[in-house]
């Protein structure tokens, strides 16, 4: 098994060192950096995190930056990017950092995964490429190659495959070399050892691997079960008198927290527009507006998250008088509204606008 391992590790490092990807964050050994990087590709796709990376490190560049800087700014920046409790999390413990370790990243696994939003794969990425401490990574990615290398069939998304991966993983790790390794196995999973059917001969592996001798490579890894989408129902009303509009800062711990959004009314079902006008909730909105003007067409999309299927429909309404049911909260001029960070269904909205007004 021994010498198998030595294999695996000398030609996961060879192949990464002809076919890795040119990153920014691969080019230092700033752990702040790293930490950066790691914390935007989960649930990121590299080329989509590529220029949010870029934009982020510009705007704070290092762990002061970051903690002294305005939440709402935190998230304006992380916008489009989706699962906003990560940068909620990171801004959190870069004030913690600031406490706790004077402003310096910790440099050990413990302290690495004390700090809010960061588990054991992202601790273990950043102690072990910046500080080359021997913690193996275990990731989508990782889990994939592991599983088809050595034929593991024990679902991936279980308290005990988890553990047995996380041993494996930590047998096959490079001592000498762990941040290598790391990078070498997930980059490997991304690229050439991917989902589905992949090219295995192209494979410098393939002569050990399981998987491809046993004919199971699109088999593994093996799930347990699916995740169960709950759909919602969002009715957004975009209220506009004169050059103002409102809008309103999501609270509590549903989705979407601290961003901005239009005034909304969410139904248990989908409903038409004239079961919403018969709400209270409906009624309170546009309690002493005077002159209600609903303009064009309803826009509707759907947008599906991790666990949520948004059912959403933005009504445009022009209102005579300033409502008092919004009186909570501050009229901004229209044109500001891309100054406050909000969720990529509000976003896709704006776009329909804008494609729209550009055809008119």
């Amino acid at each position: 098994m021994e010498e198998v391992n030595k294999v695996i590790i000398a030609k996961l490092e060879q192949w990464y060192n002809t076919h890795a990807r040119e990153l920014p964050w691969r080019a230092t050994r700033d752990a702040y950096c790293i930490w950066v990087s790691e914390i935007i590709l989960q649930q990121t796709r590299v080329a989509q995190g590529y220029d949010y990376y870029l934009r982020f490190i510009e705007r704070f560049p290092c762990v002061e930056a970051l903690a002294s800087a305005h939440e709402d700014e935190v998230m304006k920046y992380w916008q489009g990017l989706g699962y906003y409790s990560r940068a909620r999390n990171m801004h959190a413990a870069a004030k913690d950092i600031m406490e706790r370790f004077e402003g310096l990243f910790p440099s050990n696994f413990s302290d690495i995964r004390s700090l809010k939003g960061v588990g054991d794969y992202t601790a273990a990425a950043i102690a072990s490429i910046a500080f080359d401490l021997p913690h193996a990574v275990v990731d989508g990615n990782v889990y994939r190659v592991l599983s088809r290398l050595f034929g593991v069939d024990i679902p991936i998304d279980t308290p005990a495959g988890k553990r047995y991966y996380a041993e494996l993983a930590q047998t096959l790790l490079h001592r000498e070399h762990p941040g290598l390794y790391n990078q070498s196995i997930m980059e490997f999973g991304a690229l050439q050892c991917t989902p589905g059917a992949c090219d295995c001969s192209a494979c410098p592996l393939q002569d050990v691997c399981v998987a491809h001798a046993s004919h199971t490579v699109s088999q593994l890894p093996v799930k347990q079960g699916k995740v169960s989408m709950k759909s919602r129902y969002f009715h957004y009303f975009v209220l506009s008198c004169g050059e103002a509009t409102w809008l309103q800062r999501r609270e509590g711990k549903d989705i979407w927290r601290n961003l901005y959004e239009y005034p909304l009314i969410e139904t248990d079902e989908n409903a038409h527009f004239i079961d919403i006008c018969h709400t209270d909730k409906y009624r309170k909105l546009f309690d002493g507006v005077g002159k209600v003007t609903f303009v064009g067409q309803p826009y509707s999309c759907r947008h599906v998250l991790t666990h949520r299927i948004i059912h959403a429909t933005f009504y445009t309404v022009e209102v005579e008088r300033y409502p008092a049911s919004l009186s909570h909260l501050q009229p901004i001029a229209r044109a500001d509204v891309e100054q406050y960070a909000v969720s990529r269904l509000t976003e896709l909205y704006h776009e329909h606008i804008e494609k729209k007004n550009m055809r008119e």
